[in-house]
């Protein structure tokens, strides 16, 4: 039989029935359902389904109308609540340019995401000039030359500044790739560093350092003068440009010297920005250092299964990629389900400050290209905000940009509704890391979960199976289980992407009929615990 998603689901975003105005607040609700119940005949012995459009109408709350205003925490790295926003990554690759981030940028305002907290505009690799293997081209200190083709200036702004300058018009904040080291170009130039008597031949190592477009860089000798100096030197002139947030790519567990550089590279250049570590490759054995001088670290591999470095080979690095192929579809289920473990593993290492990072979210442009149907979408998104991660997107965002390849795709709409869905960004937003609390059936049924500050418990039952033709499996677990007090008045359910809210007995087993490759993301809330509150 097909994979079957129960409830129906919302079209629109709105906030959660608990959170209307403060007179209609958890406790009055409560209250008058509890009094209801009474007047009844007492608490039903079987679970209670209630709609929240119907618990609104019998209190006479005003039904939820949609708003484009901001209810959740303001991200950011400086701040304590995780990053959200779009990369140009997995749409644009090697390929992208000013107008082409100009437009997603833009698309950003007009469908209202960044009045959800999606703000961050970041351009990944291909920005800087990278003539082959010899390493990038650089300045007189050193430092990356800008792809002046693709990004060409305006004026006397050099073309990074001037799409900064763009990106925050619309009240947006801007991101930029980098990887460790020092180019090749620099060492044999014996380039000066900016403010010191040092050259770039006394502070290089002969060390390979990872580059994903040129190659050609080589590790830093921190503990020679200068070293320091030319790290701060390339720091301050992205802080000059206006930049918001750096991603350091290409990190292994060796690299523990330049992370801390690059931190305090930051801290001395008077600007905040957030400074994103991303692999390479590197394991747990460094995420104590990862959590003091990063504010995310992604240790996951790629989430894109195709495009320019996913099988087409050199052909889709340079004009005019011939026999490039689509970067559609983005990823899928079955490429991304390794975030369970790695949800579950890093869980200890993330929280408020410094955040796991499982790399984008490619939910945006429908099940052809996203390459996920909705019940994948969903559990992406559970996921990732379970586990209080970044929320970037990868997709795009608009059908008025036209990537370097020849694909472009508007964004669908119901894809929209999920990424505006307001109780999935509370659930992210709260940053606090869930545990996977049980996993049976293979590894098939998973159960994550989190209790936060309200008292709330938070559950995603995943159905991690990818056979979509295998009958819904029924998913459970308990109350006390995912760390909530015992409640004699048993506990109010509300499923935060369908807003079906139900009452379960004092009992707490909460359960679930979940579809292959679906989750079922639920809010659970002690009433007795809300009625004292």
């Amino acid at each position: 039989m097909p994979c079957i998603l129960t409830g129906k689901r919302k079209a629109t975003s709105g906030s959660r029935f608990a959170k209307t105005s403060s007179k209609y607040g958890w406790t009055s609700i409560f209250a008058s359902m509890f009094l209801l119940f009474l007047l009844l005949g007492g608490i039903p012995s079987n679970p209670l389904t209630l709609s929240t459009s119907a618990v609104k109408s019998y209190l006479g709350v005003p039904p939820t109308t949609n708003s484009s205003s901001n209810t959740v925490s303001e991200p950011g790295g400086p701040d304590q609540t995780p990053v959200m926003g779009w990369s140009s990554w997995s749409f644009l690759r090697l390929g992208a340019n000013e107008t082409m981030v100009e437009g997603e940028a833009q698309a950003l305002v007009s469908t209202n995401l960044s009045s959800f907290g999606y703000t961050y505009v970041n351009i990944d690799d291909g920005w800087y000039q990278c003539p082959g293997p010899q390493g990038p081209n650089v300045d007189h200190y050193g430092r990356w030359l800008i792809n002046a083709t693709n990004y060409p200036g305006s004026g006397s702004k050099n073309g990074i500044q001037a799409l900064v300058d763009y990106v925050h018009s619309l009240g947006l904040k801007f991101g930029i790739y980098e990887t460790a080291g020092i180019s090749k170009q620099a060492v044999k130039k014996n380039t000066p560093i900016l403010g010191t008597n040092y050259t770039a031949d006394e502070i290089a190592t002969d060390k390979p350092q990872n580059n994903y477009n040129c190659g050609g860089m080589v590790g830093l000798n921190y503990s020679a003068p200068g070293a320091q100096a030319y790290v701060d030197s390339v720091v301050n002139e992205l802080a000059s440009w206006g930049v918001d947030y750096i991603k350091l790519d290409g990190i292994t567990n060796n690299n523990v010297p330049d992370i801390e550089a690059w931190s305090k590279a930051i801290n001395q250049s008077g600007r905040e920005m957030v400074l994103d570590t991303t692999e390479g490759s590197f394991t747990t054995k460094i995420a104590p250092e990862l959590k003091k001088y990063s504010n995310q670290w992604e240790m996951a591999p790629d989430i894109e299964i195709n495009g320019p470095d996913e099988g087409s080979g050199r052909g889709c690095y340079h004009p005019p990629y011939p026999g490039c192929r689509s970067v559609f579809p983005l990823t899928s289920y079955s490429h991304w389900k390794d975030r369970f473990d790695f949800v579950a593993a890093w869980q200890p290492y993330g929280g408020p400050g410094g955040f796991n990072d499982y790399d984008s979210i490619e939910v945006g442009d429908g099940p052809a290209n996203s390459g996920m149907n909705l019940a994948a979408e969903e559990s992406q998104l559970s996921l990732w905000s379970l586990a209080s991660a970044p929320l970037i997107l990868g997709g795009d965002l608009t059908s008025n940009v036209t990537n370097a390849y020849g694909s472009k795709s508007p964004l669908n709409a119901t894809d929209l509704g999920l990424l505006t869905n307001r109780q999935m960004i509370e659930v992210d937003q709260d940053s606090i890391d869930a545990s996977r609390i049980s996993i049976s059936d293979g590894g098939n049924a998973q159960v994550f979960s989190k209790v936060e500050k309200s008292g709330d418990g938070i559950v995603g039952l995943f159905d991690t199976s990818v056979n979509l033709s295998a009958a819904n499996e029924t998913i459970s677990t308990t109350t006390r289980a995912i760390g909530l007090q015992s409640d004699p008045l048993g506990y109010l359910v509300q499923n935060l992407w369908t807003g079906q809210t139900f009452w379960i007995s004092s009992a707490g087993i909460i359960k679930a009929s979940v579809c292959s490759e679906g989750v079922v993301l639920y809010r659970v809330t002690p009433i007795h615990f809300a009625l004292s509150g």
